[in-house]
């Protein structure tokens, strides 16, 4: 009899399952560590959106009473990210996600002769909205970490002139977790007359948020890297702070975010708030963390392994709970991540693909890791739901899986230390 699977999994290109000698496919156990690229809904999310799909579908600036039913909707999810945010409930502003609302900072505040400064590691949509505008007639400073993966806030000191008008610097980073000193830049950004924006997007549900503790005009999260729904996120906007909406037309969101409001999208986003608010606050992130460093022992243990930042000297520098960026010499990371993938660990490299050749992750780079280094880094990132047996499963798999590529690689793996 055949087997019931094959006829909705087909063969080696699912990673979900494994042929054996019977010729039977059976799935192979899965264990996601890649949370900081996104995460799936939480049920308590799914269940909070649903009803916005079919039953309460109106329009939240329609005045009839399915549209008001929206809008109460939307007025309680601003309520969530206020207090998420510690602001107003006007300084709210929902969107797309990160990536608008770090372009909304930048495009929104700059102007040719004005300077911008930003700092090397930063993603993508800071990076190339800086470029953009320094094409523009924006200048634009860069500012390197330090090998630990930290800002220094003397550098951006050092870096402010009558016409800087932005500070950009991102809350936690992405590749290494490594939470950066925005309170102290905060502070500088202050004294030195310029607005401050904040890309918290890897914080958000991860450490407790502060505007005014942190010093921010502008501050940006996503919904989906936190349990909640891709396309999806938000803006705390300080009141008075002059940014211009990158989108023209209703008069939404206080006419700072023109568009037809997602509303279901908002709601979960709302509600993933609230569940990343109580977990911030019941030992979530601590049982986290120890999953996390219990990761990172395991895979310390195989030789020629390292971790990527978190220290300074011999001092250990704040990361996410859920983040751990490692080394693995005489290894091609991108070799390893499918290596993992095939054996049921879901993974991140430290190098992203552009126009087909893989090139060294940035981050890493700006850090002082070579190219071979950087392109031979992962990074583990684990979701809130990790459990002892994940990471049990992981460090069975990674061993094996590193063990096996060093056995063919060119390079003697005698050569380890």
């Amino acid at each position: 009899m055949q087997h019931p699977l094959p006829r909705l999994f087909s063969g080696r290109k699912n990673p979900f399952f494994r042929t054996i000698d019977t010729g039977l496919l059976i799935p192979v156990p899965r264990v996601y560590m890649d949370a900081n690229a996104t995460t799936p809904l939480l049920p308590e999310v799914m269940e909070a959106i649903r009803p916005y799909w079919m039953e309460h579908f109106g329009n939240a600036s329609s005045i009839h009473m399915h549209g008001q039913a929206a809008h109460r909707a939307v007025d309680h999810a601003r309520e969530t990210l206020a207090r998420m945010f510690n602001c107003r409930e006007a300084e709210v502003v929902f969107n797309s996600g990160g990536t608008e609302g770090d372009n909304t900072a930048i495009f929104g505040l700059l102007h040719p002769g004005d300077h911008l400064i930003t700092t090397s590691i930063e993603h993508s949509a800071v990076l190339q909205a800086a470029n953009r505008v320094a094409e523009r007639g924006v200048e634009v400073t860069f500012i390197d970490p330090q090998l630990s993966g930290l800002i220094d806030p003397e550098d951006i000191r050092r870096a402010i002139k009558l016409n800087t008008r932005l500070i950009s610097v991102m809350l936690a980073n992405n590749e290494t977790g490594v939470l950066q000193p925005v309170e102290e830049i905060g502070k500088i950004a202050a004294d030195g007359g310029a607005f401050f924006h904040i890309d918290a997007v890897q914080g958000a549900g991860k450490v407790p948020f502060d505007v005014k503790r942190f010093g921010c005009h502008l501050l940006s999260i996503s919904a989906h890297k936190m349990h909640g729904p891709k396309g999806v996120g938000a803006m705390y906007v300080r009141r008075g702070t002059p940014v211009e909406s990158l989108l023209v037309g209703g008069s939404h969101e206080r006419r700072r975010r023109a568009g037809t409001e997602n509303v279901p999208g908002i709601v979960g986003l709302g509600k993933a708030a609230e569940l990343a608010m109580e977990s911030l606050a019941d030992g979530t992130i601590e049982r986290l963390a120890g999953l996390r460093d219990l990761l990172e022992a395991g895979i310390l243990a195989l030789p020629g392994t390292r971790v990527n930042g978190g220290w300074d000297g011999d001092q250990r520098v704040t990361r996410t709970a859920n983040t751990t960026n490692i080394a693995f010499d005489q290894v091609e990371g991108e070799a390893l991540v499918i290596a993992l993938d095939l054996k049921g660990v879901a993974v991140s490299g430290g190098s992203a693909c552009h126009s087909g050749s893989t090139e060294p992750s940035h981050v890493l780079m700006a850090m002082g890791l070579d190219k071979n280094a950087a392109r031979a880094s992962l990074r583990f990132s684990l979701m809130k739901t990790a459990t002892e047996a994940d990471v049990d499963f992981a460090l069975q798999v990674v061993p094996q899986a590193v063990e096996r590529l060093r056995a063919l690689s060119p390079v003697a793996a005698g050569t380890l230390g």
